[in-house]
């Protein structure tokens, strides 16, 4: 199962031989502030839709991470769940690293993985607190997404009382990204829930990776869940020095490690995988969009843009563009906007313009790679996912300016084959190991000039900020 923002997905595999059975999926409500209750019900009309899980053994949920649910001691949701794109706690944020001295950010950092940012549940609690103190009173436990839809599936909900805030459980993947769970030590951190919240709530107990301490009503065994980058990385089959870059409406950038992180610059998310490993984790804020207004712009579908991009050369003939369209997280420049660069009367042609477009996605995405390997980790392979990996030129833009071999997989439900991979481990007490089908395989020669202009070029207008009005 996949709850994510937009929707809720099921994906019913076989457990020995990873065949897609049926599937189904239901919408969920806009906006980044939801009673966890409509996850529910898009839940339940997804199982319907599948066709029901009766005849199902086990079952695990990946989800959203991050997001803010609060429980009262009866096990009655306290307020309606602040997402992780739910910014009201920037603040917050900025509040937890001042307090903490010189070098705070080093100090959360290296406490939790992570410096504080609006998305982090931590901070969330930290605005309750300040907000809707009465609120911040009643919460008795704090669980997220994936957490409380699980507990759902055990046939808890309001009126469970003790018990069922007992019965609470997370996996280390999706406690990573709290800001209140540490990777290194693997251990909540009291401390930091005193700070934000006011006082230490009932936390769910976290699992190893193919522990199991629920079943439904049914008898299905429901896995320890994950959080929804981890859960794809099961999804693809990632191991060690794999690094999975995703061109979605935002890009993501991150790969298995061996180790934790700690990156005070903020740039790379020190967070836990869903194996024992480490997933360290980097965003960029532009990436399909830039690809849909260019393609827009020039008056084509995808497929023609790409077929543009490919019959232009390697550097679009000087034509650079920074696509910074709407500001950037990596760098950390939240008020830079886009920039084309090295326009003359020979260049400025629609494939060019198609190629630039392509390659300053691609080099903002290596630009979330360079803050992953400047931590020392390691990239020996890229698995390219998300709506725009489906683009040949950005395939190729991808292996060219990285210079590593990028695997495309068959498109699939990424983090609910991910949870499936899980829910049949948990049966089996090991991964499965399931042939996944389709896919390619693309290399292209290294275009390390490529990069070069393109960072040349990002380093001169990113600070001019938006146009007045």
């Amino acid at each position: 199962m996949d709850s994510s923002t937009q929707s809720c997905k099921i994906v019913i595999r076989d457990a020995d031989t990873g065949v897609l059975l049926r599937h189904g999926s239901a919408p969920h409500p806009e906006g980044t502030e939801v009673d966890p209750e409509a996850w529910w019900s898009a839940l339940q009309r997804a199982i319907e839709l599948a066709g029901g899980i009766d005849d199902v053994a086990a079952v695990s949920v990946g989800a959203q991470q991050h997001g803010m649910v609060c429980l009262d001691a009866d096990g009655g949701v306290v307020r309606p769940a602040l997402l992780w794109n739910d910014t009201r706690s920037a603040a917050a944020a900025q509040s937890l690293i001042s307090e903490a001295g010189s070098g705070g950010e080093r100090h959360w950092a290296e406490a939790t993985g992570t410096v504080p940012v609006a998305s982090l549940t931590s901070t969330k609690l930290r605005w309750l607190a300040d907000n809707e103190p009465d609120n911040a009173a009643r919460t008795a436990a704090v669980c997220l997404p994936h957490d409380w839809l699980s507990w759902r599936l055990a046939g808890y909900g309001p009126g469970s009382g003790s018990a069922g805030i007992e019965a609470l459980c997370t996996d280390r993947s999706d406690a990573s990204g709290t800001g209140y769970w540490s990777p290194a030590s693997g251990a909540y951190l009291p401390d930091v829930l005193e700070k934000t919240l006011g006082h230490v709530p009932a936390l769910p107990r976290v699992l190893g990776p193919l522990d199991s301490m629920l079943k439904t009503p049914a008898g299905a065994l429901i896995g320890a869940g994950a959080g929804d980058n981890a859960a794809a990385a099961l999804g693809v089959n990632a191991g060690l020095g794999d690094v999975v870059v995703s061109v979605g409406t935002s890009g993501t950038v991150f790969a298995v490690a061996d180790r934790p992180v700690a990156d005070p610059s903020g740039l790379v998310a020190g967070f836990a995988d869903a194996r024992g490993y480490f997933l360290p984790l980097a965003c960029t804020l532009n990436a399909s969009r830039v690809l849909d207004a260019t393609a827009r712009v020039l008056g084509v579908d995808h497929l023609e843009l790409s077929r543009l991009a490919l019959s232009a050369p390697a550097g679009a003939s000087g034509l650079v563009l920074v696509p910074y369209f709407e500001g950037e997280r990596t760098p950390n420049l939240p008020d830079a906007t886009g920039s084309l660069h090295g326009m003359t009367l020979a260049n400025f042609t629609p494939a060019n313009l198609a190629r630039a477009a392509v390659e300053g996605v691609a080099c903002s995405l290596a630009d979330g790679l360079k803050a992953l390997t400047d931590l020392g980790i390691t990239a020996r392979r890229v698995i390219l996912v998300g709506g725009g990996a489906r683009s040949e030129a950005v395939q190729h833009a991808v292996a060219a300016i990285f210079g590593l071999p990028v695997s495309v997989p068959e498109r699939g439900e990424y983090v609910a084959d991910g949870a499936a991979c899980q829910a049949a481990g948990a049966l089996r007490g090991a991964f499965p190991s399931w042939e996944n089908g389709g896919g390619r395989t693309v290399e292209a020669g290294p275009t390390p000039s490529v990069l070069q202009r393109y960072r040349a070029a990002a380093a001169f207008p990113a600070q001019l900020g938006p146009a007045p009005v």
